[in-house]
């Protein structure tokens, strides 16, 4: 066949194996050595049925991405199930690890499916901007209904073997040998083909297939993709399946090409890309069992969960007993929580509980092998902290501390041992954000940052390496982001249509509806952090320091930017707010004038490019897909636009230079240009 794909006999079963170490991608060469594989099987007499099977760990985890972005090479992979379809004998697809995208395409095009538990299955194009183009959208329908597979498809949903033998989507889940049991399974099907293509869509209700096309519309934000994947979804209750796989290929083929399908596949290279450490090579992460957190408010509990979660032995510290029972309930009722929504068993949830302990005593802390910080955002309250750290923890103890802002390495030097101290910087809430800056110190060892890696991964979180700088990548970009859009407030701006320009952009939310959300008294805490080495010429704004001496800290006190009503509810506009902004731009002596949607999201998104530039050009950030990985999982940047400096690439060069000419004018004195030619280190795929 090819050195991708090897064609092995068991008596009168063909076993295609196909070996594409690591997840054995479905690339040009897997699909022309299946296509020669499937051939042979067809013309040899001797050979009455046929499993495909990954070699490794995996299925088909997915197609080569890599090829997208250019023309395919042939064949392509409908034309590889379509010779399995035509054969005239029977294929069993053996699926353990993941069979995803393409390689689920390609089992649904096999006339039955066998897996081991653990497997997860799924169609997941659209989260990459595309919709399945090898009949996932015309095949899985007749397996699970339209409703069901409208769901499915828009959200790159991943279902487990136990879950999808439920569905319907495989036909039989075996423990053990996977190989004899699919080749069992082969041989019981006596010769006979069973393809989905001749099996009509199951009846459905028209209003069920409404109200999962319009929960698809709202959840994924009416991208064109999801669009995209509704329309093909539908159209296998109606159309010939022949005229519905021609219609769903050309659309993947004209949604491969886009520009957002350019962003998202950028966005899932670098997330990839990110937790890549050449420097540590050959390092040995410290072994890691037993955590330790200590504060148990919301961050720390939240951290305790995620800990909880991936199967660490959790000790929560506080240095009260009422705050520590308070975390405790917290965590507890999270479990709970989980259980009557369904999403836990109660038994899962018990094990996890049973690996917590509290505790007010820092004796505790001599058995931890990781130790995570996670009290007030203030450093002198920081550093006592862990001056007591440097008393209880065992030698070799990994020492981290969950900062956003502060200066990691004037938190090491209280310690006798800067060496074994990180930066962990979780994202609120803790056990659901994925993004984890792990910070890097002056005087960290190799050692201790594997470990903060390697426990990244186990929690499952997607880490990217920052070294110490202020706000480290995150917060310093965003901090640049928010101060561009309050100069616009003293210009002319109201918090609202700063806000509605940006969520047009496509953020989640506006800087300023998110200031609310958070406490505008954390931005405010940064700031007097940062006052004494603030540059007396730079411009710099008051308004919100004016709401903060106010009471106006945001949704908890019920007004900020915006009014609340109790709870934290129903934001709208504050003449109050207007008027604040109208006297500090008065007393500036800057005359208001009336700023466009477009500027207003075209110089914010400029004002994080130039950050970008700046921590680059510092060593900051390791390279600069990690900034978009950062912006997009962790402070609302629009997934589909790829981040900012995917952004600032597609702008060119020259053309960038002209922007920054505009913002560097617009911005007034103290602006630190960034130089832009480091967004070019590595060049985009």
């Amino acid at each position: 066949m090819t050195p991708k794909v090897h064609l092995q006999r068991d008596g009168d079963i063909a076993v295609l194996v196909i070996d594409n170490p690591p997840i054995n991608a479905g690339s040009a060469e897997v699909r022309r050595g299946l296509l020669a594989a499937i051939e042979c099987f067809k013309t040899d007499a001797s050979l009455q049925a046929a499993v495909l099977i990954g070699a490794g760990n995996t299925f088909i985890a997915g197609s080569d991405l890599r090829e997208f972005g250019q023309p395919l090479d042939e064949p392509q992979l409908p034309g590889v199930i379509a010779a399995i379809e035509n054969c005239g004998k029977p294929v069993a697809a053996a699926l353990h690890g993941a069979a995803l995208g393409g390689g689920f395409e390609l089992a649904l095009g096999c006339d039955a499916r066998v897996a081991s538990p653990g497997t997860v299955v799924g169609l997941p194009e659209v989260t990459l901007g595309i919709i399945p183009g090898a009949g996932g959208t015309q095949r899985l329908p007749r397996l699970i209904g339209v409703p069901r597979a409208i769901q499915m498809v828009y959200s790159g949903e991943r279902v487990s073997s136990a879950q999808a033998l439920a569905l319907g989507l495989i036909d039989q889940e075996t423990v053990g040998d996977l190989r004899a049991a699919a080749v069992a399974y082969a041989r019981g099907l006596n010769g006979i083909k069973s393809r989905l293509r001749d099996q009509p869509v199951p009846a459905h209700d028209e209003a069920a297939v409404t109200a999962a096309a319009v929960a698809a519309r709202k959840a994924g934000k009416q991208r064109p993709a999801v669009l995209a994947a509704i329309e093909a979804v539908s159209s296998a209750a109606h159309l010939p399946i022949d005229q519905g796989l021609a219609e769903e290929r050309a659309v993947f083929q004209q949604l491969r090409v886009s520009r957002e399908a350019h962003a998202l596949r950028h966005q899932f290279f670098a997330e990839r890309d990110a937790a890549k450490q050449p420097a540590l090579a050959g390092v040995a992460p410290r072994p890691v069992q037993r955590v330790l957190v200590i504060g148990a408010g919301t961050m720390g509990s939240g951290i305790a969960i995620a800990a909880l979660d991936a199967g660490f032995d959790v000790t929560l510290l506080e240095q009260d007993e009422v705050a520590l029972q308070r975390g405790v309930s917290r965590i507890r009722e999270h479990y709970t929580g989980r259980v009557q929504a369904e999403k836990m068993k109660a038994a899962v949830a018990a094990e996890r509980e049973a690996h917590l302990s509290a505790s007010t005593d820092w004796a505790v802390m001599a058995k931890a092998d990781l130790v995570i910080e996670a009290v007030f955002e203030e450093l002198s309250v920081k550093q006592e902290v862990f001056r007591k750290i440097d008393l209880h923890a065992r030698p070799g103890a990994v020492l981290a501390t969950n900062t956003s802002y502060l200066d990691l390495d004037a938190i090491a030097q209280v310690t006798s041992r800067p060496q074994d101290v990180i930066g962990l910087h979780f994202f609120s809430p803790a056990h659901v954000m994925r993004l984890l800056e792990v910070v890097r110190g002056a005087a960290t060892a190799p050692e201790a940052l594997a470990s903060g890696l390697a426990v990244a991964k186990r929690l499952r979180k997607l880490p990217v390496v920052t070294a110490n700088a202020f706000g480290f990548i995150g917060n310093r970009i965003y901090s640049a982001y928010r101060r561009q859009c309050e100069f616009m407030l003293e210009e002319g701006a109201y918090p609202q249509q700063v806000d509605a320009a940006l969520e047009s952009f496509g953020f989640a939310m506006g800087p300023f509806a998110v200031a609310d959300m958070s406490g505008l008294d954390i931005a405010w805490r940064m700031r007097q952090a940062q006052a004494g080495g603030r540059d007396p010429s730079a411009r710099y704004v008051h308004i919100p320091d004016q709401l903060c001496e106010a009471g106006r800290l945001g949704r908890k006190t019920g007004a900020g930017y915006y009014l609340y009503e109790t709870g934290g509810k129903g934001r709208q506009t504050d003449p109050v707010v207007d008027r604040i902004i109208d006297a500090a731009s008065a007393a500036k002596g800057l005359g208001r004038r009336e700023l466009g949607a477009q500027e207003i999201w075209r110089r914010a998104m400029l004002a994080m490019v130039n950050e970008a530039a700046r921590l680059l050009g510092e060593g900051v950030a390791q390279r600069a897909s990690d900034v978009d990985v950062v912006l997009v999982n962790g402070y609302g940047f629009p997934r589909w636009e790829g981040g900012p400096v995917f952004w600032a690439r597609e702008r060119g060069r020259e053309a960038l230079q002209q922007d920054m000419d505009w913002l560097a004018e617009l911005s007034g004195p103290g602006f630190v240009r960034g130089d832009v030619r480091h967004l070019w280190d590595e060049e985009n795929r």
